[in-house]
C-alpha cells in the first residue's frame, strides 16, 4: 500500500502540533567533538537555532520547544 503524500496529511486552515526529528547519516558529527578528527562543531549549534528562527519566521510556524543534540554515546 503506497504512502499518503504530505500534502494530504496536514490541513493548512487547521493548527496542528507535530514533532519533528532529523539526523545526520553515516555518524556524521553536525555537532560536538569528532573523535576521529579531533574537531569540535560546537560552533554550529548557535547557527543552526539561527537559521531555525529564521524559518519559523519565513513559514509562519512557531516552535514550541526543541533541543538540538549531539549524536555522541
Amino acid at each position: 500500500m503506497a504512502r499518503i503524500p504530505r500534502k494530504r496529511l496536514f490541513d493548512p486552515a487547521e493548527v496542528g502540533v507535530y514533532h519533528c526529528i532529523n539526523r545526520c547519516v553515516r555518524r556524521a558529527r553536525l555537532i560536538g567533538d569528532d573523535p576521529y578528527s579531533g574537531q569540535s562543531y560546537d560552533h554550529r549549534k548557535e547557527w543552526l537555532v539561527g537559521r531555525m528562527e529564521e524559518l519559523a519566521g519565513i513559514m509562519a510556524c512557531e516552535f514550541l520547544a526543541f533541543s538540538v543534540m549531539d549524536n555522541c554515546g
